[in-house]
């Protein structure tokens, strides 16, 4: 089965690159710069996207802007971005869309809660987290729609090793990445589903049930590498799932004068 990787030169999208071939998939690249064996495009651009669609099975979307930014720069790349990937699925009878989302829809809210579920309510800490809470509602919309099978994974911290204690709780590893979106794209049982990205991590508050309903089963523990992590210093911001986004330096005038 043909799946198209868009964003595959970034930090996940090499990750995936390297990794989803040895569950089976044959991976279809899609990026702004040149990938080995992949499609040279914009998502928005749609007929770039067509290009990457036509006899494709299903649709890994990475692609966009990963960090806050202000706000006609998300516009594009994740409001308006999103909107054309989904399209074009829809167009190429694309079926399945697993999506890139993020802690940061959600990152107001305590991190202490006890197994906190996958689909806890949206309350995004900057407008990157809104893009992504947007990407999770357009996502319902074409799954109820138009049928289509979407995964969302609000994705942790992505790194070989988990970077400061704060990320032991939220840490995914790169093999456990791998791990996750082969489970969605194979679930016999998708519609709809939220899922926290991250690992088997002895310090999570957040549930993995949703992540076992579609079969997935992660390995890897940031306790492993507990001892090795600095301490660094703590900030009020730790208190919620989404860290320091929370702080008051990324609201919207701020970020709009470092840019």
């Amino acid at each position: 089965m043909t799946v198209v990787l868009t964003g595959a030169a970034g930090t996940i999208g090499s990750a995936l690159l390297a990794r989803l071939p040895g569950y089976g998939w044959a991976l279809r690249p899609f990026d702004r710069v040149p990938v080995e064996g992949g499609v040279l495009g914009d998502i928005t651009v749609p007929a770039d996207l067509d290009a990457a669609m036509d006899g494709a099975n299903a649709v890994v979307h990475l692609a966009g802007v990963g960090t806050e930014a202000p706000w006609p720069v998300l516009r594009e790349a994740n409001f308006d971005g999103a909107l054309h990937v989904f399209e074009a699925a829809r167009r190429h009878g694309v079926r399945r869309v697993v999506y890139a989302s993020s802690i940061h829809a959600t990152g107001f809210t305590p991190a202490s809660a006890p197994n906190l579920p996958a689909a806890t309510p949206a309350r995004p800490d900057t407008l990157y987290g809104v893009s992504k809470v947007f990407g999770e509602a357009l996502g319902r919309y074409y799954a109820d729609r138009y049928d289509m099978q979407v995964a969302y994974l609000r994705i942790g911290t992505f790194a070989p090793t988990p970077p400061n204690v704060w990320t032991l709780s939220n840490w995914l590893s790169p093999d456990d990445c791998g791990r996750l979106v082969d489970a969605c794209l194979r679930s016999p049982q998708l519609s709809y589903a939220l899922v926290w990205g991250i690992s088997a991590n002895t310090r999570r508050t957040w549930s993995l049930d949703e992540g076992y309903a579609v079969g997935y089963r992660p390995r890897d523990d940031a306790e492993d590498y507990a001892d090795a992590v600095p301490a660094g210093q703590s900030y009020p911001s730790d208190a919620f799932v989404g860290g320091g986004f929370t702080s008051p330096g990324f609201g919207i005038d701020e970020v709009a004068a470092r840019s």
